[in-house]
């Protein structure tokens, strides 16, 4: 072929090229240069033939590029693994240094906590075969039901140990998603890559709580769920008797038993015999509770007059303040003031009081308070925050809230005392750590 026409033809080539990269299409060459398209193998024609566009033509186009520099290296420094634990099975997901960049997957029964020692065993030695080095193993783990203890004995065995909130991980946005344990495993690993490396805000980590802290508030839980299975009680009696005609009749005054005798029907009568029956056996439950309901009481007393003799701690602090009892004491220092916090945004967050906004453009709103801490504490500062504007209206919180109900008119007196109740939260945890007292509140006389 003339050196004139090969010119000509790498030229044609050329124009097809830009042609077809601007219409989507991929080009193929006969004169001995090759494209990504079909090659025509007619050397006479000269010809230039265009090929569609398809999925499996753009994957070989991107399978054939080279390999750009990568922005960021990273060595391997230790083994990343990740549990997704269950009450059957373990799913241990593990990426070690010289394995290419592939996880591997490993299953044991839920709760072997040897099997799953000896499979940490197996994996640095792997690793050690691989590269000659020793490298430490870090676990990562979402919070749930298996609460702290797994963490407890992997750091007694000297290895690292993370707990991760799982709302905080990052998750495809898509309507319809695949959930797999593989998958989630895959991900939490990711996770700990990225939180290793020290990216910001990439995940939120779970403080889990000492032994004796843990055990600490299991009296105010207990209390609690006692407290929900009274009204229960409760309201169950009232409503037998309620479709009987009769009103009027309190379960938890000391003489229900000698009232019960004395009740009748709507129309008169006394109270059908297994009716009767059902109704005292009712109140054996409730007698029961309530005589449950005194120990925890006890207990719970018994451990903050402890802490008031020993010394000036965070319970003893909020005794002192008027409007807050031994139950909402107990409750405020065992879920939440006990722990540290930076500023006031994290303990405000930890207690699910933090603004949530949604500002997008000209999109500006808020979409109220989070909800996503301690329900706990949550619920107990709402309610310590109306009691707080009975027992100090003179103090400058009430005084604030007072004012911009007033502002709105007498309006969102709900949504102002959520605003109150982390107002209260922060002044609270100042008062405690740094001894800085409420503005205008009054203290129990001594």
């Amino acid at each position: 072929m003339m050196p004139n026409m090969r010119v000509m033809l790498y030229a044609r080539m050329c124009s097809a090229i830009s042609a077809a990269t601007l219409g989507s299409v991929f080009v193929t060459s006969t004169c001995g240069f090759r494209s990504h398209g079909e090659v025509d193998s007619d050397r006479r024609s000269g010809r230039v033939r265009l090929q569609t566009l398809t999925l499996e033509t753009t994957m070989q186009v991107i399978g054939d590029r080279p390999e750009a520099a990568s922005a960021i290296r990273t060595n391997l420094g230790a083994i990343f693994v990740s549990l997704e634990l269950s009450q059957s099975t373990w799913l241990i997901t593990s990426l070690s240094p010289g394995s290419g960049e592939k996880m591997s997957k490993h299953v044991v029964h839920g709760g072997d906590i040897a099997g799953l020692l000896e499979r940490f065993a197996r994996l640095q030695e792997k690793a050690r075969a691989r590269t000659g080095r020793n490298f430490p193993i870090i676990v990562i783990h979402e919070a749930g039901l298996d609460g702290f203890w797994i963490d407890r004995v992997l750091k007694n065995e000297g290895i690292e140990s993370h707990i991760v909130d799982p709302a905080s991980v990052a998750t495809s946005r898509r309507r319809r998603r695949a959930k797999t344990d593989k998958i989630d495993g895959e991900a939490l690993v990711r996770t700990l890559l990225a939180y290793k490396r020290g990216e910001p805000r990439v995940c939120a980590m779970v403080k889990a709580p000492t032994p004796e802290e843990e055990d600490r508030r299991r009296l105010c839980r207990e209390r609690k769920v006692l407290i929900t299975e009274r009204v229960k009680h409760v309201n169950r009696l009232k409503g037998l008797l309620f479709s009987q005609g009769v009103c009027g009749y309190e379960p938890l005054r000391r003489n229900r038993r000698r009232r019960l005798d004395e009740l009748r029907t709507g129309d008169g009568r006394p109270l059908p015999k297994h009716l009767k029956a059902q109704i005292s056996r009712e109140l054996d439950r409730l007698e029961l509770l309530l005589e449950q309901i005194k120990v925890v009481e006890t207990e719970r007393d018994a451990l903050l007059a402890a802490q008031q003799i020993a010394a000036p701690t965070s319970a003893a602090m909020l005794l002192a303040i008027k409007g807050i009892g031994p139950d909402f004491a107990a409750i405020l220092w065992s879920e939440g003031l006990f722990r540290h916090f930076d500023n006031r945004r994290q303990i405000a967050s930890y207690a699910g009081l933090a603004p949530t906004p949604w500002k997008s453009g000209s999109i500006d709103r808020e979409q109220g308070v989070s909800k996503a801490g301690n329900p706990r504490l949550r619920t107990t500062l709402i309610q310590l925050a109306w009691l707080w504007l009975r027992h100090q209206p003179q103090s400058a919180l009430a005084l604030w809230f007072e004012e911009r109900v007033v502002r709105n008119g007498g309006r969102l007196k709900k949504v102002t005392i959520v605003a109150l109740a982390r107002k209260l939260l922060v002044a609270l945890w100042k008062y405690v750590t740094a001894g800085v007292v409420i503005e205008g509140a009054v203290m129990k006389v001594a």
